[in-house]
């Protein structure tokens, strides 16, 4: 016992590069290729990440498409800190903390009509489940238990929690884990690259695709129904902005039928599309609103529901003293996450960060299709400060070329981007200065030709 506890003593002393990568079962990774020859981040400061031996590296996916506000800014730094050291964590299970109310506040005020309400959790994954449990839970309340029935969307990410993988239409993040949740049906996919190749911002063919939800009402019946979530922008898929009108089609059926339509706003949330929530860019108010990742710029894990008033209103009936709604998680509202979120708030104001991105919009849109006269290049896509290229398969080896994309990216051009099988997401932190996006494309066109 006293050699293991020295052991572990000169081992909590030793530097950035571990001796040891076998014990950490890495999520959405090749492990054994990474462990093989390992990408090892120890730092970061604004647009740059650092390696152990501090060579830097830009970054060009804003992290996981979370640290808008850009890395390790001093303001959230400084929250964090100051949070850390007046009250470590408190419950929000029948007490709360002032910060915890203060964030809903300022979230509740940026969001648009009438979402007013916020159910804090922890991450996207249970920002997603938590909104398809309100929504179950509303039309209990309302006495309409009988609507039970989710309608989800092809390529589209919701997490991994059980009843977001079900509303989810990625195979790959299927087809291991069973039935999931039951009594789910999918929308289809709004890409066409016949119709919508290289497109600039919103593409101009595809909004009929919404008329699919009515084909779907009437196999299932509109009082089977509860909810319609959809990402505004598919974002884990490789960057599939909305058609023209398609989301806009989308809310006037709900209304028609009432349905609830939950935009999953975990990536387009606080400045990715120019605003503060893709509902404003769309002019398309939901009934509930996910987001997480931005909220805190990435620092510290949080994620929530916003809900209409409607929607709250519905479950403040009964005795005064009884819970409401069944639900919750030991961390959310978590004070650190709360201070962290605070000092993002005050930075994306400050800055203008929401509105700076939406200046650089077409900077952005012609730096990308600076790609497309590569021969190796099928399309590009671009909305808000987000791109996806995608790239031809090896006959023999889907994905392997956008994994030696990967990995050159970081090794031997020093940037990060995100891959889908053989395609390349780009999507930077805010701050990103008009030299960086030339420099960002510049890369990823480099990497391109040398995996071709």
């Amino acid at each position: 016992m006293v050699r293991h506890m020295a052991q572990s003593s000169a081992q909590a002393k030793t530097t950035n590069i571990p001796n040891d990568l076998e014990a950490f079962f890495m999520p959405f990774t090749a492990n054994r290729a990474f462990k093989a020859r390992p990408r090892m981040i120890a730092r970061a400061k604004g647009m740059f990440y650092y390696t152990p031996e501090n060579r830097q590296v830009l970054d060009a996916a804003a992290g996981l498409w979370c640290t808008n506000a850009g890395h390790n800014r001093d303001p959230i730094v400084e929250a964090i800190a100051a949070q850390a050291a007046q009250l470590d964590f408190a419950p929000t299970f029948q007490f709360g903390h002032p910060r915890a109310f203060e964030l809903a506040s300022r979230i509740a005020a940026l969001a648009p009509g009438d979402l007013d309400h916020v159910f804090f959790a922890n991450s996207g994954s249970e920002a997603a489940d938590t909104a398809l449990k309100i929504a179950l839970a509303y039309w209990h309340a309302k006495g309409q238990a009988q609507r039970t029935r989710f309608i989800g969307r092809e390529r589209a990410y919701h997490g991994v929690g059980f009843g977001g993988m079900a509303v989810g239409g990625l195979a790959a993040n299927r087809k291991a884990f069973g039935v999931m949740l039951p009594g789910v049906d999918h929308l289809p996919h709004t890409y066409n690259r016949d119709h919508q190749a290289f497109s600039k911002g919103e593409p101009e063919w595809g909004a009929h695709l919404a008329d699919e939800l009515e084909r779907l009402v009437a196999l299932h019946g509109d009082t089977t129904i509860a909810a319609v979530i959809v990402e505004p922008m598919a974002g884990s898929t490789a960057v599939l902005p909305p058609p023209k009108g398609y989301l806009q089609r989308l809310r006037a059926i709900c209304d028609k039928y009432g349905l609830l339509l939950i935009f999953d706003e975990v990536i387009t949330a606080f400045g990715r599309l120019g605003h503060a929530f893709a509902a404003e860019r769309y002019g398309v108010i939901p009934d509930m609103i996910t987001f997480a990742k931005g909220v805190t710029s990435g620092s510290v894990p949080m994620g929530g529901v916003i809900v209409r008033k409607g929607i709250h209103d519905a479950f403040m009936n009964g005795p005064e003293h009884v819970i409401e709604f069944f639900h919750g998680y030991t961390y959310s509202a978590h004070p650190l996450a709360c201070a962290a979120g605070l000092a993002a708030l005050d930075l994306y104001r400050d800055e203008d960060l929401f509105a700076r991105a939406k200046k650089l919009e077409p900077l952005w849109y012609d730096a990308a299709m600076t790609l497309k006269g590569n021969p190796r290049v099928l399309d590009v896509r671009c909305v808000g400060l987000t791109a996806g290229i995608d790239i031809a398969s090896r006959p023999d080896a889907v994905g392997k070329r956008g994994y030696e994309a990967l990995e050159r990216g970081f090794h031997d051009e020093g940037i990060m981007f995100r891959i889908v099988g053989d395609s390349i997401a780009v999507t930077p932190p805010l701050i990103v200065s008009e030299n960086q996006i030339g420099e960002i494309f510049e890369k990823v066109g480099k990497v391109i030709g040398q995996v071709a």
